[in-house]
């Protein structure tokens, strides 16, 4: 059962259980023996507001980026803590401050969490010294605890590192699996495209030269051979379209399908909900545009997963005047002016060097807007391109052919097919 749970939620549960263990002997203080009750509500109310802060802080624990409320329920969870101690007279603050270390690394930087954690167990010295503990060993005590806190924090500081290798591990990988998919479309292209040259290449060329062979046979010929050099010669000419149509078909098939190798990158982003809406469909034809768009997309979402501190990202795809556009925006921080980052600055250069633009909007509190221009086309090819491309071939063959038979390169009988 246990192994099932990763270590945010096995934080989340031991510190709860370690809360609750900490009432038993809270109650036991102010329902035992004596008759001094002074401070009782207020003490259950600090042990309560500390247990709902420390339940909500850690409700989803690290899938999402602080906020301000999360940082004023730490100040409220950690006064609740201080506030057990003095209410209670006893050092059960100092274990539920304990219980605090364990979300600090997730809200606050390594210094401002290691000082976080020693001023307030340095809070709680005048307890101790209430109690009559000496002053330097009131301290001592102060610090004993803030050890055992310190320990706390060391192990969930490791927990939030693990998973944020995770998390940049999943993204990783739906990286290599965005360049693999573009990489499987680039060599069914290029396999595809050898194909068709080989076939126009090779078969249609003697095709050609056998039509006409056999169109001359067919004027020489007479009687029974002369029909049957007819019925091969019309075979040759249907074998010839139908070789001509399947190069028009693959070389019309020459297009990089974006959606598969787009949709990768939005899928298993650890924290961030992306949003991408494609045209249908969305083919390009040439390759290097396409690992072009794919690139800037993978650099947009790196820079609102490290950066942006968002929750929502919108990638709108479209085919406008000029080639295809990329809006993308998020609901992160934003700021004031952009700060021309490598990743930026990356993208800029790699779509100058075809021509393309990129388009930045943001402000503070209204996260970033990107509008990415790169020129290009859908995928399409001219109706016909490779039946001229072989007509040209043919006309060739026929002109050398009639040469070699005495007559006009024009003069050929009407009726074949080149």
């Amino acid at each position: 059962m246990f192994t099932r749970l990763d270590h945010t939620r096995l934080l989340r549960y031991a510190g709860l259980f370690t809360w609750a263990v900490v009432g038993v002997p809270l109650l036991y203080l102010w329902l035992g023996p004596g008759d001094d009750r002074q401070g009782f509500w207020q003490g259950w109310m600090a042990y309560g507001a500390f247990g709902f802060s420390y339940a909500w802080l850690t409700r989803k624990l690290g899938s999402r980026h602080p906020n301000t409320l999360d940082f004023i329920l730490l100040a409220v969870l950690t006064l609740a803590a201080i506030g057990v101690s003095y209410y209670s007279d006893s050092g059960l603050g100092c274990v539920l401050l304990m219980v605090a270390a364990s979300v600090l690394p997730w809200l606050l930087s390594l210094r401002l969490g290691v000082a976080w954690l020693i001023f307030s167990q340095l809070a709680v010295v005048p307890v101790f010294v209430q109690l009559n503990f000496p002053k330097f060993e009131a301290v001592m005590q102060s610090m004993l605890y803030a050890g055992f806190a310190g320990f706390v924090y060391a192990t969930s500081l490791v927990a939030r590192q693990q998973a944020q290798a995770r998390e940049e591990q999943r993204r990783l990988n739906s990286e290599l699996r965005a360049t693999r998919a573009l990489l499987a479309e680039s060599v069914r292209i290029n396999e595809r495209t050898r194909i068709s040259r080989e076939l126009h290449d090779l078969l249609g060329h003697h095709l050609t030269a056998l039509s006409l062979n056999l169109e001359v046979a067919n004027h020489l010929a007479s009687g029974k051979a002369q029909e049957h050099v007819s019925q091969a010669h019309t075979l040759a000419k249907l074998l010839l379209s139908d070789v001509r149509e399947a190069v028009s078909q693959i070389r019309d098939s020459d297009a990089i399908d974006m959606a598969a190798t787009l949709m990768p990158l939005a899928e298993n982003v650890p924290g961030l909900q992306i949003d991408m809406r494609l045209p249908e469909p969305f083919l390009i034809d040439d390759a290097e545009h396409a690992h072009v768009l794919l690139r800037c997309t993978q650099e947009i979402v790196t820079n609102v997963v490290r950066h942006a501190q968002a929750s929502r990202l919108e990638l709108h795809y479209s085919w406008r005047e000029g080639g295809v556009h990329l809006h993308a925006s998020d609901d992160g921080r934003g700021a004031d002016a952009p700060a021309s980052g490598n990743g930026l600055r990356g993208m800029r250069e790699r779509l100058a060097a075809y021509g393309g633009d990129l388009r930045i909007d943001t402000r503070t509190g209204g996260g970033f807007a990107l509008e990415v221009i790169l020129p290009t086309s859908p995928s399409g090819r001219p109706a016909g391109l490779e039946q001229r491309e072989m007509s040209t071939d043919a006309a060739a063959t026929d002109a050398s052919a009639a040469e070699k038979q005495g007559r006009e390169p024009g003069s050929r009988p009407a009726g074949v097919m080149v």
